[in-house]
């Protein structure tokens, strides 16, 4: 990297450093309308920039959250969104420097994980990264969405008025939305954000909240899209968010009884969930997509390790360039963590740990790819039950 200066932005730099994300995606610039709730969604202290000469040639933030591993505790989260460098400044060293600056800053702060949503998966591992969750986007065609007549049908559904949104969702979502290990809080930045954005893009959000014996119990948030041609529209829903999956049965119940509607397209479901069951004919889910969730960064290693709970002992060594306080050979079980001078049953990379955590793959389907390093085939079993899980992760929160 040569002339290029990494430094926390001040607020007077935030909005070129808003624009200059959006058109690394190719987008236009931020509305003045946009930017009365996008410009209240940065964190004080955590947006980067990297400055050659008088020019913003990339910028990354983070918003600090929480996140719920294996076992049940909540561990600090940064959240890492809107990365992005100019088209003429790429293969500088722009991008090394922002991610390298912002892992020191969250390794500071205290903040156990990184975590991401990659539009270019290919540029992550480098830095430590690793796909730790996933999801399915499943859409179900309207005509062929008759439900099964045992599937709950309790409690009511009314839609919210979008300018209520800040006031209900966040907190329904802290109450119902966390208790899925993976998860994570959603800081009022973020809130701004996704539900402030579509103001000034031509889309209207809608938003359904289920409501049972026990007060609300669910929501819903979601656009239509007319086709250009002649038909009717396509639901997308952004965010679906159930205490239960009678809450969530009546939430997909609502959504496929809207008049006008060939298909509802839900972005972000958990992989174990049963959305064909639901229905007569299960041919009524058109297609389930499966996808990349949460790209997760072990930041702090020794606390992660003893974060979460296990399925047995193991010494595992851990190794980390970017972070070499980090590397080391640890042992493992539900009475603790240590560091030990010790041969490891299992060696791998720091992004590796990060696939390894929430049980996105196993330790010997990544042995037999040579992503990792095992002892022996009884080491591999051992370590298979050590990170096992009991059900799912799933994390369901673009950022």
């Amino acid at each position: 990297m040569t002339d290029v200066e990494i430094r926390t932005l001040a607020d007077d730099d935030l909005r070129t450093a808003q624009n200059l994300f959006m058109r690394s995606l190719h987008r236009p610039p931020t509305t003045d309308e946009q930017w009365e709730l996008v410009g209240q969604s940065f964190e004080p202290g955590r947006t980067w920039g990297a400055f050659a000469g008088d020019v913003l040639a990339g910028t990354a933030l983070s918003w600090g959250s929480r996140l719920r591993v294996p076992g049940g505790q909540l561990r600090g989260l940064a959240a890492v969104t809107r990365v992005g460098v100019r088209a003429d400044h790429r293969r500088r060293g722009v991008l090394t420097g922002l991610m390298r600056a912002q892992l020191a800053e969250v390794a500071a702060r205290g903040e156990v994980f990184a975590g991401l949503r990659a539009t270019e998966p290919v540029i992550y591992g480098r830095f430590g990264y690793g796909v730790s969750t996933r999801l399915h986007t499943v859409t179900v065609a309207r005509d062929r969405a008759v439900f099964h007549p045992d599937l709950p049908a309790t409690g009511e559904v009314r839609l919210l008025d979008t300018d209520r949104a800040l006031e209900v969702l966040p907190g329904l979502y802290e109450r119902i939305g966390r208790a899925r290990v993976g998860s994570m809080s959603r800081p009022d930045a973020l809130w701004r954000t996704s539900l402030g954005w579509p103001i000034g893009t031509g889309r209207d959000p809608r938003i359904a909240v289920h409501t049972g014996p026990d007060g609300d119990e669910g929501y819903a948030v979601f656009t239509a899209r007319r086709p250009d041609g002649p038909g009717n529209a396509t639901l997308e829903v952004d965010d679906l968010v159930g205490s239960s999956p009678a809450a969530v049965v009546a939430l997909w119940r609502f959504l496929l009884s809207i008049d006008l509607v060939d298909e509802v397209k839900v972005l972000s479901r958990p992989v174990d969930e049963p959305v064909e069951a639901m229905f007569v004919d299960q041919r009524a889910v058109r297609e389930v997509v499966p996808m990349n969730d949460l790209w997760l960064r072990v930041v702090d290693v020794p606390e992660a390790l003893a974060a979460r709970s296990w399925g047995g002992p193991l010494t595992l060594e851990v190794r980390d360039a970017l972070l070499p306080d980090n590397t080391g050979v640890y042992r493992v079980s539900e009475s603790g963590v240590e560091r030990v001078d010790a041969e490891p049953e299992l060696s791998v990379d720091v992004d590796v740990l990060a696939q390894l955590y929430f049980g996105r793959w196993s330790v010997s389907a990544l042995a037999g790819v040579n992503r990792l390093r095992v002892a022996n085939s009884e080491a591999a079993a051992r370590a298979d039950a050590a990170f096992a899980l009991p059900a799912t992760a799933w994390t369901g929160t673009f950022f």
